[in-house]
């Protein structure tokens, strides 16, 4: 396996992290919105990563990551008892997505420590290629 093919997998890796990050952002977004109809409220989203084999190495070779799709959340909406709001319905209530704030944090943080990774995983290698190629010096 090439030594430069650990910069394809960990960039891989930041790509996929930055999509989780972008999901999270608009999760905690929407996290406030309301509808009139449950089935009009944001659904919260997040990022389902498929292991992407390097086929021409065999077993030899690394796996990157990539995004196979965008999924959205199955729970449903949340109702809120509001007859003041102006999106309420005849009964007064609002819908809103089912985003839990604690739970996106804890996601944003570990795609935040997964990206730090991969950048670390970048900067050893490129000091481990520095070296090797000053040891003619």
């Amino acid at each position: 396996m090439s030594s430069f093919r650990i910069f394809d997998i960990a960039g891989s890796a930041m790509q996929a992290q930055s999509v989780r990050l972008n999901t999270v952002a608009s999760n905690l977004a929407n996290a406030d919105s309301v509808a009139t109809r449950p089935e009009d409220a944001y659904k919260p989203r997040m990022p389902v990563f498929q292991a992407m084999l390097d086929a021409q190495q065999g077993s030899q070779g690394g796996a990157s990551v990539g995004v196979q799709r965008i999924a959205e959340s199955e729970r449903p909406a949340e109702a809120r008892f509001q007859p003041g709001h102006p999106l309420a319905d005849e009964q007064g209530y609002v819908y809103a997505p089912a985003v839990n704030a604690v739970e996106e944090m804890v996601n944003m943080m570990s795609a935040s420590r997964s990206y730090q990774s991969s950048v670390e995983a970048m900067n050893t290698a490129k000091e481990l290629m520095t070296r090797t190629l000053n040891i003619g010096r």
